[in-house]
């Protein structure tokens, strides 16, 4: 509990491990707050919190999870995600050893992206009232001129499309998880997606909307983007990217790979005249080799997603009722 008192034992915790590791100018400055100029354009805020179970799982681990998740938040919106700022909760006793590896993969993650974590707080509580350490990460970026990309945006007549295989992440997570008695050798998919955006945007400009599908995975994510453009969406279930272990694990759990969570892919819609272009443009670039044309953006005013199976039926695919892969908490 001392390192959570604002005493030495605090301010060498931050000296020789949160600093040591995220170390750049701005946060060098040693105040409450960052202070930077931003560049011309919109600015982009975004907040995530973080608390994962297991902390390390294969393919990452809550440190560059929690600095990704917020990256591609503020990407989601066209943005150059400028800087983030992180919040730790620690539990008493957690070991300092894991600490710092938490840390470390925080400063990889945030020097590959080139977005640094620039301010922070950390907080102690009590053992038992916490599960080793919560991360909270907000992000600012800046969208600009001339990028308009929101989720009311969708309009009948856009081409849906995804940036590569989906349940990855949910599918490594759960293989890591206490009691499920699978192997696997999938890893998650966790990455900074914004490099990707760019070249999108670079390529059509017009992007209407886009939105990584985390927690509830692909069929709440194009139920949330039905709901606030007012359109349904249709979607081929042959032409929706997943790996076979993937989809063999998911048959094991009784779970549908449509909605388990993602770190690192993307859905994007776009008028139906560019979605060849952003297709090649999504492959053109290692976060979207597998990228795929998944649907189409319908006129209906009810909001349905329908999915034509590869039976050649149809079925509605509705919001997520429960969790099935509780992004944040223990199953």
């Amino acid at each position: 509990m001392t390192h959570g008192s604002g005493g030495r034992a605090m301010a060498q915790l931050i000296e020789e491990l949160f600093r040591r590791h995220l170390d750049n100018a701005l946060l060098r400055q040693g105040n409450d707050q960052a202070l930077f100029q931003p560049p011309p354009g919109r600015l982009v805020m975004s907040t995530d919190g973080h608390v994962i179970a297991p902390l390390f799982f294969p393919g990452g681990d809550i440190g560059c999870l929690s600095v990704h998740g917020t990256i591609n938040d503020v990407a989601m919106a066209g943005a150059r995600p400028l800087y983030l700022a992180a919040g730790f909760i620690l539990e008493e006793g957690f070991p300092l050893a894991d600490l710092a590896r938490v840390v470390e993969s925080m400063a990889r993650a945030a020097n590959e992206a080139g977005v640094p974590v620039v301010t922070g707080d950390t907080k102690v509580v009590e053992r038992g009232k916490a599960d080793g350490v919560f991360i909270t990460t907000t992000g600012v970026g800046v969208v600009p001129e001339g990028v308009e990309i929101s989720g009311d945006r969708a309009r009948p007549g856009d081409a849906i499309l995804v940036s590569g295989t989906l349940g990855d992440h949910g599918v490594a997570v759960m293989s890591k998880r206490e009691g499920l008695g699978f192997e696997t050798s999938i890893a998650s998919d966790t990455a900074a997606l914004h490099g990707l955006v760019a070249a999108m945007v670079a390529a059509v400009p017009g992007i209407h909307c886009l939105r990584d599908p985390t927690r509830g995975g692909l069929a709440t994510t194009l139920n949330e983007l039905a709901q606030q453009s007012g359109v349904g969406m249709r979607i081929r279930e042959e032409a929706i990217p997943v790996r076979p272990d993937v989809s063999a694990a998911c048959e094991l759990l009784g779970l549908d790979p449509l909605y388990v969570a993602n770190e690192g892919k993307l859905v994007a819609i776009c008028p139906g005249e560019g979605a060849e272009d952003l297709l090649a443009a999504m492959r053109a670039h290692p976060l979207g080799r597998e990228a795929a044309i998944i649907g189409e953006v319908v006129d209906d005013p009810l909001g349905f997603v329908q999915m034509q199976t590869v039976f050649g039926g149809g079925r509605i695919v509705d919001w997520l009722t429960g969790e099935q892969l509780p992004r944040g908490r223990r199953a």
